[in-house]
């Protein structure tokens, strides 16, 4: 696995909110967010505009509990925001979210996606020295990860860590 150099300079990793109990018969691609996980969206899509936290581009799982948190960020974000849905973050691997953000030109890029990849994707990029110290307990569900690169040290850092 290989690190990505900019761009994008800024990496906003953002895990769904929390999901609906499977129904009988559902598939878990099919959970939309429960109650409080739709609050959730809202609340963390809203600290995020409050801060200046915008993507150019906001790349989604397609998974209906990714895509109700994604609906929340644009919202909250302004419906000029360029959003995308990608199949293959739904059974990704740290890998495919590296080469996703990669392949991006956009100065500030953000994703929606699932754990435990978007924790060790954080992992990937600061070092789990720093992941272990930022996070002891984990990536929790709408928990947005703020990272940006360090220019003069050739390295990812943990700016913010948002939490409803």
């Amino acid at each position: 696995m290989t690190v990505p150099l900019p761009p994008p300079n800024r990496i906003y990793l953002l895990r769904h909110a929390e999901a609906a109990r499977a129904e009988p018969g559902q598939r878990d691609f099919d959970r939309p967010l429960n109650e409080k996980g739709y609050g959730d969206a809202e609340i963390i899509a809203d600290k995020a505009a409050d801060k200046g936290y915008r993507p150019d581009l906001l790349i989604s799982s397609t998974a209906l509990r990714c895509r109700d948190t994604a609906d929340a960020v644009h919202r909250a974000m302004g419906l000029t925001l360029d959003v995308r849905y990608v199949d293959v973050l739904y059974d990704a691997t740290v890998d495919n979210y590296i080469e996703i953000v990669d392949a991006q030109d956009e100065a500030a890029v953000m994703l929606v996606g699932h754990n435990p990849t978007m924790e060790q994707t954080l992992e990937a990029l600061i070092g789990q020295k720093a992941m272990v110290k930022a996070l002891p307990h984990g990536f929790p569900t709408a928990g947005l990860a703020v990272i940006d690169f360090d220019a003069a040290a050739a390295v990812w850092r943990l700016t913010d860590f948002v939490v409803v």
